[in-house]
């Protein structure tokens, strides 16, 4: 069992070598970008829920903010032309100054009434994206983003003079150079967390979730605990989209940021284990995981098996909706603090159990 407390660091060796595996392909490294990049948002999500125990129903809007703020620096159509570096900074501000910006006035709330505002939230922006055709480009999108790295780096390289690998991209976007920063990034993401978990904030977010009225009563202010929380989850996820557009080199269809993004992003954390920075790691993982890699391995597998003729229902892919809502039906029941549970929500759960009666 002591082996598998470092499992995160050799989770993050084993990924950091994966693009020098002789069997590593650049599509699949693709897709364990996103799954980096999914892994920071949701962890942003589980500073709002799993330490100060808001429910928070809007956490892709904020993921939609910062690709889109990344678009309009970066993209040609308008003229400000920034690099990543600088787009990526203020797509994490803006998300951060929205998210205690819309707030500040319902601090108030608690429980379900809070997350139905939020809920309310993540679907006005959404439509305020669908319909701001001057600005967002609709339903097309914001595209090519083309930046340069950092501040004076141009990204205008002649492909006739160099000899690509088809593996190994020339472009710093381009596979496995965002796969480095992706994972990079969120390493000290984690990093950062774990930090701030075991500070006087951190500690004071726990005694919020436990019970706000005894916090209030020690000298805490709930107001400044939650809005610090707003702040920092939705500035990570703003982050998240900022990468997330750059490393599809467009903002995409704002579909992508409605309200299923900020479910599943629930289901991971709560999968993986509430409060829990390995637990949420490992729920993205594993829902995302089967969503985006697992699925098209198993369809192909069985295309070839079965020599199916393609149809939906005949695929994995066409079933995965009801095995994510079997596998929490059953998280739910049989354990509901998640695979990998924060220590005190362990012991809430199953101290009471192993009381004699």
């Amino acid at each position: 069992m002591s082996a598998l407390r470092h499992w995160v660091p050799a989770l993050f060796v084993l990924l950091a070598a994966y693009p020098f595996f002789p069997f590593a392909e650049a599509n699949r490294g693709e897709q364990f970008t996103i799954l980096f990049i999914y892994a920071i948002l949701a962890l942003g999500l589980n500073v709002i829920i799993g330490y100060t125990g808001l429910l928070h129903l809007g956490i892709a809007a904020f993921f939609g903010l910062g690709a889109y703020t990344v678009g309009i620096l970066t993209v040609p159509f308008f003229p400000f032309q920034q690099s990543f570096l600088v787009a990526a900074i203020a797509a994490t501000l803006f998300a951060s100054f929205v998210g205690v910006v819309t707030t500040a006035p319902i601090l108030r709330l608690r429980g379900d009434y809070l997350a139905l505002v939020t809920l309310g939230f993540g679907l006005i922006a959404l439509y305020a994206i669908r319909n701001l055709d001057a600005i967002t480009e609709g339903t097309k999108g914001l595209n090519p983003i083309d930046a340069g790295p950092f501040p004076g780096v141009k990204e205008n390289v002649d492909l006739s003079d160099y000899q690509v690998n088809s593996e190994w991209g020339i472009r710093w976007y381009k596979y496995p150079y965002l796969y480095f920063l992706a994972l990079g990034v969120l390493g000290s993401v984690m990093l950062f967390l774990r930090n701030l978990e075991q500070s006087r904030l951190g500690r004071a977010w726990v005694a919020l979730r436990e019970d706000e009225l005894a916090a209030s009563c020690m000298g805490l202010n709930p107001a400044r605990l939650k809005l610090a929380a707003i702040a920092i989850g939705a500035g990570l996820a703003g982050l998240a989209g900022a990468f997330y557009a750059m490393s599809l080199r467009t903002t995409g269809n704002p579909a992508t940021y409605d309200f299923t993004l900020s479910m599943i992003m629930v289901c991971c954390i709560i999968l993986g284990g509430l409060g829990n920075r390995p637990g949420v790691l490992l729920g993205v993982f594993l829902l995302m995981g089967f969503d985006r890699i697992a699925t098209n391995i198993l369809d192909n597998w069985l295309q070839e098996q079965l020599g199916t003729g393609g149809k939906n229902y005949e695929k994995i892919s066409g079933w995965k909706l009801m095995i994510f809502g079997v596998v929490l039906i059953l998280m739910m029941r049989f354990r509901p603090e998640g695979l990998l549970p924060e220590a005190r929500v362990k012991r809430e759960l199953h101290d009471e159990e192993s009381k004699p009666a």
